[in-house]
C-alpha cells in the first residue's frame, strides 16, 4: 500500500511539473495537441516563434465556423500567378504560336503552290520543246554519226517516254465520255455520292503513291547502263504499266470532276455542304494524334498537294459549266459564290488543323520555315551541275503530286469545251501558248530568286553540292560481282571505300560524247581516278571519293564484314533529315 501511494504521489507531481511547462511553452500544446490534426508553420524571427502568433491560430481555429466566415474568406482570398511564372509563360507562348500559324502556314503554301504550278506548266510549255530537240537529235544522228554508245542522254529518253504517254492516255480518253459520266453520276443519291467520293479521295493518294515509283522505274529501265542490247526489252513492259497507271489515274480524277460538278449543279447544294464538310472531318482524324517535326511536314506536303488539285478541278467545273452556257458570264458570277465557299473551307480546315497539331505537340511556328527551305532547296539543287533528277519529278516525290494524270485530263477537257476552227482561232492558240511560256519562265525565275534566299537563310549552301544519297546495293554481300566498295586497277591490287553508301562513279574518258551525264564541279568534287585500260574500269568502276592519307588501302575481311553491317544498319535506320523525306505516305500524315 505504500509502494501504490508513493507511486500516486510522484505521478501527480510530474503532471504538475508538465502543467507549469505548458503554460511557460503554449506552442508545444499547439504542436503536440490531438484535437487538431495539421500543425500550421508556425512564423519565426531570429530562431524564436512568435508566440502572439500562435495565439490568433489558436482563437482561429477554436472559433466556430460560419457561413458569414467562409463567403468572406472567398471574397478575399487572393493569390500569386508569379509564383507558377514558367507555366503561364508557356502558355501564353502557345497562344502566341497559334496566332502565327495562318501567316506562316499560308506562306508555305503559296511556296508550294507556285511550285506545283511550275511543275504543272512544265508538262504544257517546256517539254514538247524537249521532246522536238530529242527527236531533232534522232533525225540529224546519221548525218552526225554515232559519238557515243548512246543514241540520246538520258534526260531526253525520260522527256521522249514522256511525250509518248501523254499523247497515247490522250487518244485514249477519248473514247471515254464525259457527259454520259456526268449523267450516270447525276442519278445516284446523295449519300451515296458522299461515299463515292470520300472512296475517291482515297484511291488518287493510292494511285499517287504508287504511281511515281511506276514512273521512277520506267525512267531508270530505260537509262540504266545496259552489258547487252536485248537487256533493253525490259523497259517495253514498264511502258505499258506507266501508260496504264496514268490512263486509270485520269479517269479516277474525272470522276472526282465529275462528282464536284454534280455538287455544284445540284438545286439545294445539299452534296456541296456535305462535301464541304467532309473536310472538317480531316480535324478529326489528325489534330489528336502525335506529330514530330517530320510528320507535320509530311502533312504540310500533302494539304499543298491537295490544295492544288482542288483548284484545278474547280478550273475544270467552270469549263465544263461554262460550256454548257454557251460562255455566258453572268453564270461565272453565279458559280463564284460556290468555288469561293470550297476554296475558304480548304483555307480554314488547313489554318485549324495546323494550329491544333503544334499547340498539342510544342511545335513552334518557325518549323515552318525549315519546311519552305526544304522545299527551296530542291528547286536550287535541280539546276545544280550534278542534279539527278528533274524538277518536276523531285515535286512529285517530295508533294504526291504527279502532274501527267491531271494533264492529259485538263487537256481532254479543254479539247472537248473550246473549239478551234479558222486561222484566227490558231493563233489565238498560239497567243496564248507563248503566253503559258511566259508565266512560266517568270514563275520559274521568281521562284528560283526566293528559294536562293530560302535556302541562304537556312545556312543550307554547302549541301547543294554535296553528292546524292544512294541506297547501297542489296547485292553488296558477293565481293566478286557487284560490291560498290571493291574496286581493281589494271595492276591487279584492291582498293576499299572507305564511304559504302557513295556509288560507283563511271571511268572519265578522253573522247568527247554528247550523251555524258552532268558533271560536278571541278573546284568542289575531286576527279575521280582513272584507269589505264578502259575494260578493267568498265568492269569495277572507281569511287569519286579520295581516300585519306590516315586510312590503309586495304582492309582486314573484318574490317570488311563491319563495313557491311554498317552500311546495312545504315540502310535501315530512317533518316530525319527533312531532305531525305521522300513522297511520305498514302494518306500524307503517317505516325511512326
Amino acid at each position: 500500500m505504500a509502494d501504490v501511494s508513493g507511486t500516486e504521489l510522484s505521478e501527480e507531481k510530474e503532471n504538475e511539473i508538465e502543467l507549469k511547462k505548458r503554460q511557460k511553452r503554449p506552442w508545444e500544446e499547439f504542436r503536440r495537441s490531438g484535437k487538431i490534426g495539421i500543425t500550421p508553420e508556425l512564423p519565426e524571427t531570429l530562431g524564436f516563434f512568435d508566440i502572439s502568433a500562435v495565439k490568433r491560430e489558436q482563437q482561429e481555429v477554436s472559433a466556430d465556423p460560419s457561413l458569414t466566415r467562409f463567403i468572406c474568406t472567398e471574397l478575399t482570398r487572393g493569390y500569386f500567378l508569379e509564383h507558377n511564372e514558367a507555366k503561364y509563360t508557356e502558355r501564353r507562348e502557345r497562344v502566341y504560336t497559334c496566332m502565327r500559324i495562318p501567316k506562316e502556314l499560308e506562306k508555305l503554301m503559296i511556296f508550294g503552290f507556285f511550285l506545283c504550278a511550275d511543275a504543272f506548266l512544265y508538262i504544257f510549255t517546256l517539254l514538247p520543246l524537249r521532246v522536238l530537240l530529242a527527236l531533232l537529235r534522232l533525225l540529224t544522228l546519221p548525218c552526225c554519226g554515232f559519238s557515243g554508245s548512246r543514241l540520246l542522254q538520258p534526260a531526253q529518253v525520260c522527256d521522249m517516254l514522256k511525250g509518248l504517254i501523254l499523247v497515247l492516255c490522250f487518244s485514249m480518253m477519248h473514247y471515254v465520255d464525259y457527259s454520259m459520266m456526268y449523267h450516270l453520276i447525276r442519278g445516284q443519291s446523295v449519300i451515296k455520292l458522299y461515299i463515292i467520293y470520300n472512296m475517291l479521295e482515297v484511291a488518287d493518294r493510292l494511285f499517287s503513291s504508287f504511281g511515281q515509283d511506276i514512273l521512277d522505274a520506267l525512267y531508270w529501265t530505260a537509262t540504266e547502263p545496259k552489258e547487252r542490247k536485248r537487256d533493253s526489252i525490259g523497259v517495253i513492259p514498264h511502258f505499258f504499266m506507266a501508260v496504264f497507271y496514268v490512263f486509270l489515274h485520269s479517269i479516277l480524277i474525272m470522276v472526282q470532276a465529275s462528282t464536284l460538278n454534280v455538287a455544284f449543279n445540284s438545286h439545294n447544294k445539299s452534296l456541296l455542304t456535305i462535301m464541304m464538310s467532309n473536310n472538317f472531318v480531316e480535324i478529326k482524324g489528325s489534330v489528336f494524334k502525335k506529330f514530330e517535326k517530320n510528320n507535320l511536314f509530311q502533312m504540310s506536303n500533302s494539304d499543298i498537294k491537295e490544295r492544288f488539285t482542288s483548284y484545278v478541278l474547280l478550273l475544270i467545273v467552270c469549263l465544263r459549266n461554262m460550256e454548257q452556257f454557251s460562255w455566258n458570264p453572268d453564270h461565272l458570277w453565279m458559280l463564284f459564290p460556290d468555288v469561293f465557299m470550297v476554296v475558304m473551307s480548304e483555307v480554314a480546315v488547313d489554318i485549324i488543323k495546323h494550329a491544333f497539331i503544334t499547340k498539342f505537340n510544342d511545335i513552334t511556328a518557325d518549323v515552318y520555315s525549315e519546311y519552305r527551305a526544304s522545299l527551296a532547296f530542291d528547286l536550287v539543287s535541280s539546276r545544280q551541275k550534278n542534279a539527278y533528277t528533274d524538277y518536276s519529278d523531285s515535286v512529285a516525290r517530295r508533294m504526291g503530286f504527279i502532274p501527267l494524270p491531271l494533264a492529259v485530263l485538263l487537256i481532254r477537257v479543254v479539247m472537248s469545251s473550246v473549239k478551234v476552227q479558222g486561222a484566227l482561232s490558231y493563233t489565238c492558240v498560239f497567243l496564248f501558248y507563248l503566253g503559258m511560256v511566259t508565266l512560266k519562265v517568270l514563275n520559274s525565275i521568281v521562284l528560283l530568286g526566293k528559294s536562293c534566299v530560302y535556302v541562304k537563310r537556312a545556312n543550307m549552301e554547302d549541301k547543294l553540292f554535296e553528292r546524292p544519297p544512294t541506297a547501297p546495293s542489296f547485292s553488296a554481300k558477293s565481293p566478286s560481282k557487284s560490291d560498290p566498295r571493291r574496286c581493281t586497277k589494271s595492276s591487279g591490287e584492291s582498293i576499299v571505300d572507305q564511304i559504302p553508301a557513295t556509288p560507283c562513279s563511271p571511268p572519265t574518258s578522253s573522247s568527247p560524247s554528247v550523251t555524258t551525264q552532268p558533271a560536278p564541279r571541278s573546284d568542289l568534287f575531286l576527279p575521280p581516278p582513272t584507269d589505264a585500260s578502259p575494260a578493267t574500269a568498265d568492269s569495277c568502276p572507281s569511287t569519286s571519293e579520295p581516300q585519306s592519307d590516315t586510312d590503309p588501302p586495304t582492309a582486314s575481311p573484318l574490317q570488311e564484314e563491319e563495313a557491311d553491317e554498317a552500311s546495312d544498319m545504315n540502310h535501315k535506320a530512317p533518316n530525319k533529315d527533312l531532305l531525305e523525306i521522300d513522297r511520305f505516305t498514302i494518306c500524307g500524315n503517317r505516325i511512326d
